[in-house]
């Protein structure tokens, strides 16, 4: 097998081809807002669908920068000219929690402010949630309630991130203007009473939001509290299926085929008599049962989120001093988002990684617990952070995270001791400048009630404020030293927000409930190589499809032979929706000398997720020397055998949910499976080609196997061995803005471990002696050290 040297992506450079674009050319596309100035209803934009709406941006600049780490600023830029978090963060983490007074009494603002203070948290969050606050009837303004909030925070040296309220709309406008809530696309309406249950395409809405958005800035943008804005919140919770938004749909697809033939050829509508003979002919959302319209809603569906988020960065721009920054807090996986493309919006990545705590902290094997949307696994933090890593290639804000039990009041599951402070520096590890908390108090009152708190139900400093403030201490002492941080990498695996929407509709993995869609199918296939990777001692870079190629124009967006040279080893497992140009982007990454390792449906189907008519791997055979035409589920999980002698996957790898029937063609079988039929079969195949090399694995595997497959066939580090000589352990690395990189050991577990270090380090932090020396560390229960090469 081919070992290959280690680099680092985030230095990566565009292609000589790449010519930046004018700021005006940037913006003459995304400023699609009509700023209502008059408090008159009459003067509101025109509603989504009245005529043929464009993409709110194009691909330009923002999917070509990097991250560099080298200086003190983000090397990332926006279409406003690249604004970051103010310098005075530069020397610190931030660290944080969402602050609410209005949810309880106002005596409790000084108290607040001084618990906080003691427990070094330096930034909250405000003032997302509560529109009818802001204005408690149409045109009555109550704008000075949060002021005492900002003069409090700054007295305590306390920064402030306000967040724009347009998620949950007042009742009032609810009341007054039915027809803003979501409908179904023969109108029937959505009931109130949760949140984002309105259209935010609709223009009474939007009329609204902007002189709610407008006014809140206008009163605050100069206190010297606020050091930035987040837009909306966790934007595209449900499917707009609305009257406006399925006749916006037909205007979209106007723009991107010609007539109805174009259309019914596109998406083979010939099949069940489906052709249209006008636009008009086109069915409604809810009924649809072809996958080559579903994509095309989704991704309608992610481009009225980005309108609706353009013209809040476009206010937000307009009215915010230059050192502001602007984020937003994307729950990943939300229906009508894609985050990757959204984020381009943004001086900041912001998301709100959720996880199970407890015993779905477990390594090597968590037990679920609970809650079915929060993954469980040792693993997860540290995915959950290369994701948000991955949204900008450059350091992200946690805007919410477990500030105690998440979900319900059948769910209660509080960390164990230490656990918080294993996640916060995991986060902050893989790239993560502001770690805040989902939230300061719990409710005594609404949906999330038990919904936990930094402090419980009676307000006092408990266990979890104790865990919180070690960290929070951990952090500052910390200082610089853990800032503008790079995370390093062994692997690369490619992330494809397409494909997860295309696979939730046509899964290849059953459903838990039995249901034929499946939203979790991308990520559960993802989430295995992930994890394997992880359990091997194998850092991981995640870099998004669009990323590497335009999906609008096919330009490629990072130079292969280049791209080769920094992540030798690529993984793309699950990216069921290819181009024939990212196809040809991998061909270009193979022959450049990367390893390129292919995963169950990834390169089956176009764009349209039309099947394609190529032999399996489609495009990629040739260079594989391996193919299929079969595939099946698997009922039970089958045993793997390694086939040469080099190679040991041990005994406990299994073949789980999914087998590719392979077949050779030159390429070198590295294991079979146990089974009377499929044994025909290889599981994995592995050829050079090129100057690199192309490995695939036919089946999903379970955890060894997946840990076997990433220890066998990629190289590691020093510090790899560590990983894979502990069951509980994990390592994880990075450089900081000075140059200097640090190693973060972590014990998942209830055992005591003790390791000896490949080579000596530094303690660092909240160690007393910093220029220590030291070649062994102990690990107590759920447990992280901190040490500075």
């Amino acid at each position: 097998m081919m070992i290959y040297e280690k680099h680092s992506f985030r230095n990566m450079t565009p292609p000589p081809s790449y010519k930046a674009t004018t700021a005006q050319q940037q913006n003459q596309h995304v400023r699609t807002r009509s700023i209502v100035r008059d408090t008159s209803i009459n003067m509101r934009p025109r509603m989504i669908g009245q005529t043929a709406h464009a993409r709110p941006h194009e691909y330009d600049t923002l999917s070509r920068m990097r991250y560099t780490g080298n200086t003190k600023n983000y090397n990332v830029v926006s279409n406003q000219g690249g604004l970051m978090f103010p310098r005075q963060h530069s020397s610190h983490i931030m660290f944080g929690t969402a602050y609410y007074l209005e949810y309880g009494q106002p005596s409790q603002l000084d108290e607040d402010m001084q618990l906080m203070k003691d427990a070094h948290i330096n930034v909250i969050r405000v003032g997302e949630s509560v529109w009818s606050r802001w204005e408690p009837r149409e045109g009555l303004f109550n704008l000075d309630w949060l002021a005492p909030i900002l003069n409090a925070a700054y007295i305590h040296g306390i920064d402030v991130i306000i967040g724009l309220p347009t998620y949950a709309i007042p009742m009032w406008m609810a009341r007054q203007y039915p027809d803003i809530a979501l409908q179904s696309s023969r109108g029937a309406r959505r009931g109130f009473g949760a949140r984002e249950e309105h259209n935010y395409s609709h223009p009474t809405f939007r009329f609204f939001a902007e002189r709610i958005c407008r006014k809140i800035m206008e009163r605050y943008r100069d206190h010297p509290a606020v050091i930035g804005w987040q837009l909306h919140n966790e934007p595209g919770i449900y499917n707009n299926t609305s009257p406006s938004a399925f006749e916006g749909f037909k205007d979209w697809l106007r723009t991107r085929y010609s007539t109805v033939d174009d259309l019914n050829r596109e998406w083979g509508l010939v099949y069940w008599s489906h052709e249209l003979s006008t636009w008009d002919d086109l069915w409604e959302p809810e009924s649809n049962a072809q996958p080559q319209y579903d994509i095309e809603w989704r991704r309608y569906q992610a481009e009225l989120t980005e309108i609706l988020l353009t013209w809040q960065r476009d206010l937000v721009a307009e009215l915010r001093r230059d050192e502001q920054f602007i984020t937003l807090n994307h729950a990943m996986g939300r229906y009508a988002t894609n985050e990757s493309s959204a984020s381009r919006l943004l001086d900041v990545a912001g998301s709100d990684p959720y996880y199970q705590m407890q015993d779905g902290l477990a390594s090597p094997q968590a037990t679920t617990c609970g809650t079915s949307w929060a993954p469980a696994g040792a693993f997860v933090p540290a995915l959950l952070g290369d994701r948000s890593f991955s949204l900008k290639q450059a350091p992200y804000f946690v805007l919410e995270t477990n500030g105690g039990p998440i979900d319900g009041s059948n769910v209660n599951l509080p960390g164990y001791d230490g656990q918080w402070r294993q996640v916060g520096w995991q986060f902050v590890s893989r790239g993560a400048e502001l770690i805040e908390y989902w939230q300061w108090r719990q409710l005594r009152f609404g949906t999330e009630l038990y919904w936990g708190g930094i402090l419980s139900h009676d307000g006092q400093p408990g266990r979890v404020y104790r865990e919180i403030a070690e960290l929070g201490k951990e952090l500052e002492q910390a200082g610089d030293a853990v800032t503008h941080l790079v995370p390093d990498h062994d692997v690369t695996m490619l992330y494809s927000v397409e494909s997860r929407w295309a696979l939730a509709y046509e899964p290849h993995l059953p459903s838990p409930d039995g249901a034929v869609k499946y939203d979790n199918a991308y990520d559960d296939t993802f989430n295995v190589f992930y994890q394997g990777a992880f359990l091997a001692g194998r850092q991981v870079n995640i870099v998004q499809d669009d990323q590497l190629v335009n999906p609008a124009n096919g330009e490629h967006l990072i130079d292969a032979e280049q791209f080769a040279k920094s992540n030798p080893v690529l993984v793309a497992v699950g990216t069921y929706l290819c181009s024939d140009q990212l196809l040809d982007w991998l061909r270009q990454y193979v022959a450049a000398g990367g390893h390129l390792m292919l995963g169950p449906r990834s390169g089956y189907a176009d764009r349209l997720t039309r099947a394609r008519e190529n032999i399996k791997p489609a495009m990629l055979d040739d260079l594989a020397k391996a193919s299929y035409q079969e595939f099946s589920n698997l009922s039970t999980p089958i045993a793997v055998t390694s086939t040469i002698p080099e190679i040991d996957f041990g005994s406990d790898a299994m073949a789980t949910s999914w087998i590719d029937c392979l077949e050779t063609h030159g390429a070198q079988v590295l294991a079979s499976c146990d089974h009377p039929h499929f044994r025909q079969f290889p599981l994995v195949t592995s050829t050079a080609s090129g100057k690199g090399r192309v490995t695939i694995i036919g089946t999903l595997p379970n955890a060894p196997f997946a840990k076997a497959l990433f220890k066998q066939l990629t190289a590691g580090t020093e510090w790899s061995e560590i990983v894979q000589n502990s069951r509980t352990i994990s390592h994880s690395s990075a450089v900081n803005g000075s140059g200097q990189r640090i190693h973060w050991f972590f014990n998942w577990s209830w055992d005591t471990v003790s390791l000896t270090l490949p080579k000596p380090l530094r303690t660092l932090g909240n160690y007393s002696d910093p220029a220590k020396q030291i070649t062994h560390i102990r690990l107590d229960a759920w447990d992280v050290v901190m040490l500075l090469e």
